[in-house]
């Protein structure tokens, strides 16, 4: 007995440095967007996200006051490392672990902090901050090493569609040469590590750029004929399937046919300017629904039937202060107050009926309470 429980001692030191943490343990979740001067509390987003059974976040910063709200609510969350520290942490790994040390490590275990994105879209803009990324990703994952936290924090980084040549139909996904430079390494680390493949994929973008030649009710799970990719032979009835498809089909070239890939951003903006086709509320409503249905049946896509199809949807609320094209600001599946944008099934803070609610130490009460409440307080000061 004393021979066998040695041998299991061994066995788990041996292979506790190989356990493989995943940031998103759901298939759906949800961006928390602040970038906006008029958005609920963290406490009261907690709320909102409880009532809604949501328990997948991705936030774009490591906000103190998100963190803090969070403790205790099970709420699995994956923060960013910011674009602009991207260099500093490539140049010293020093830095890199301060930040863990400071921003995350306080608010352990009790936060569910299970990831941390290392930048946003950094392949295909500015070279010198993609020449960072993977020394980057390095010192993040070194610094979660040192701290004892690679069991339990995710490293990984979220791609544009510009990192691709090709995504149409699937079976012509194909990373851009230009890319591979920067790729090449990643996906090796990422490969050793166990870390997701995260890309954003919007049927809205495609859709907006080109609408003449895609198929509205392809791009929004609505019933269309679909298409066939000539060279499998599947059949895809929506474009988030066959992007998710295209990113597998090119990991494959590389030789990475195990790597999972997770959908980090997609969504649908109920608003846009005149030259963006496809923004307006029933569409973005459509689309959403329709994605949650699609993802909360935990099904894999045509060509990876097997691996659970995961994505979080672009964003919780509207965020009146980004900058950019009309729809940037109108993404959310919430309003600034907390009333729902267009229902999907969703419950809202207030009601979405009514326009005049207002906020008042972080809790949100509605007009006609606010007259109910005035009333007794004159009725006590009389009598």
């Amino acid at each position: 007995m004393a021979n066998s429980s040695f041998i299991f001692i061994c066995f788990l030191l041996l292979f506790s440095g190989s356990i493989v943490v995943h940031a998103m343990t759901g298939t759906y979740g949800i961006n928390y967007g602040k970038v906006s001067d008029n958005i609920p509390a963290p406490e009261d987003v907690l709320r909102l996200l409880r009532m809604n059974k949501i328990k997948n976040i991705r936030i774009y910063d490591a906000d103190s006051r998100v963190l803090r709200a969070f403790s205790g609510s099970g709420i699995e969350i994956s923060v960013c490392l910011p674009n602009e520290l991207l260099k500093d942490v490539s140049r010293n790994g020093s830095i890199a672990l301060e930040w863990i040390q400071v921003n995350l490590q306080p608010y352990l275990p009790g936060t569910s902090i299970r990831g941390i994105a290392v930048g946003n879209e950094i392949l295909g803009g500015d070279t010198s901050i993609s020449e960072a990324l993977v020394p980057a990703v390095r010192s993040v994952y070194r610094a979660l090493r040192r701290l004892g936290l690679t069991n339990t924090i995710e490293v990984s980084t979220p791609h544009s569609e510009a990192i691709f040549s090709s995504t149409y139909p699937p079976s012509n996904g194909t990373f851009k040469e230009s890319m591979m430079p920067y790729l090449g390494p990643l996906l090796h680390f990422f490969n050793r590590v166990g870390s997701p493949f995260y890309i954003n994929a919007y049927p809205f973008l495609a859709y907006k750029f080109d609408p003449s030649h895609i198929d509205i009710n392809y791009a929004l799970f609505q019933p269309n004929k679909g298409i066939v990719d000539p060279k499998t032979k599947l059949h895809y009835d929506n474009m988030f399937d066959a992007m998710v498809d295209a990113t597998y089909v090119a990991l494959e070239k590389l030789g990475y046919t195990k790597m999972q890939v997770i959908v980090s951003e997609t969504g649908w903006a109920s608003k846009g300017d005149d030259n963006e086709a496809g923004a307006d509320p029933k569409n973005a409503r459509t689309y959403n629904f329709n994605l949650h249905k699609r993802l909360m049946k935990k099904k894999g896509t045509p060509y990876r039937p097997k691996m659970m199809a995961k994505g979080y949807v672009f964003a919780l609320f509207n965020e009146n202060l980004k900058p950019g094209p009309t729809s940037e600001r109108n993404f959310g599946l919430f309003k600034a107050d907390g009333s729902i944008a267009y229902d999907i099934g969703f419950k809202g803070l207030v009601s979405s009926a009514s326009s005049k609610d207002f906020v008042l130490q972080g809790r949100f009460w509605s007009s006609q309470s606010l007259i109910i409440v005035a009333c007794t307080i004159i009725l006590v000061l009389f009598m």
